[in-house]
């Protein structure tokens, strides 16, 4: 069924709708400097007015480091009630190997990861190796900024490929922000590497895994009174809606260089156009 998209000034607007709010954190609570006036302010009211606040983040990184991050840049743990990112889930995921796609992988992996972290494989009976020759699967979480274009990766994947090597992708957003404004993110590194035949399983936003785990985390509310509010449409608003919860799309984020055609009318870039609008939007997560 069709929504009609409707624009807000503000949550406050519309807070009598749910209970629980799940936030994106780039393009939502910050952009890396420092958390957004108007976000800290309206998490706030928010749970003054008696709403649980998850971050639910697409970032390869552990919960723990992300929530470390959150803190430099003036949003301290205690002003919200809990960040999930999908590099928990694909650790807990790889630490438990109960199911699919965890359940199939071999116990070596090549690492992509941004900085260097290994975090998302520490305390895991799993070896590192360099060696793609070596590796079961490859495990990515995250990309520098000067190795996100995808054709930087063309040989050593397309040797991946050709050994069936498959890819777990802890990270599906397709586009970051880096020095130089938006960059590929590692979603376009596995779905580059879709298009040399590679199989890539994806852990994060929009794929059911990370939004079962937040309702699991919230308590198995309805999610129908569950408010996702992320600033993309293919990752944040098409995810949420498919898991049935209600959707607010920030327009200053990944889409700012996009146009209202009219009110609650956007004019998309991303490629995939059947995917589902958001139920609100506003300009910036304010109360």
């Amino acid at each position: 069924m069709m929504v009609e998209t409707i624009d807000i000034e503000g949550l406050g607007a519309i807070a009598s709708r749910f209970d629980h709010v799940l936030l994106d954190q780039w393009g939502t609570l910050h952009e890396g400097q420092t958390i957004f006036p108007l976000a800290r302010d309206c998490v706030v009211r928010l749970r003054q007015a008696g709403k649980r606040v998850l971050v639910l983040s697409n970032s390869g990184k552990r919960a723990s480091s992300n929530a470390a991050r959150l803190t430099s840049l003036g949003f301290p743990p205690h002003a919200y009630d809990g960040i999930l990112t999908s590099g928990e889930v694909t650790w807990r995921g790889l630490k438990a190997r109960a199911q699919k796609p965890f359940a199939a992988l071999g116990h070596t992996c090549l690492l992509i990861a941004r900085g260097g972290d290994h975090a998302i494989v520490d305390g895991l009976d799993l070896a590192v190796v360099a060696d793609i020759g070596t590796a079961d699967f490859i495990l990515l979480a995250g990309l520098d900024d000067a190795v996100a274009e995808p054709e930087r990766w063309r040989a050593r994947l397309t040797d991946a490929s050709a050994r069936g090597l498959p890819m777990l992708c802890a990270n599906p957003d397709l586009a970051m922000f880096g020095a130089s404004g938006l960059i590929p993110a590692p979603g376009a590194l596995a779905r580059f590497y879709e298009t040399l035949g590679g199989r890539v399983a994806y852990v994060g936003k929009p794929h059911a895994p990370i939004f079962a785990a937040a309702l699991e985390r919230l308590g198995q509310p309805d999610p129908a009174r569950v408010l996702m509010i992320g600033d993309s449409l293919d990752h944040d608003i098409a995810g949420a809606r498919r898991a049935g919860m209600l959707t607010l799309l920030l327009r200053s984020g990944v889409h700012r260089d996009q146009t209202r055609t009219g009110p609650g009318e956007l004019v998309r870039k991303p490629p995939d156009a059947d995917a589902p609008m958001p139920h609100w939007t506003m300009d910036h997560l304010a109360w």
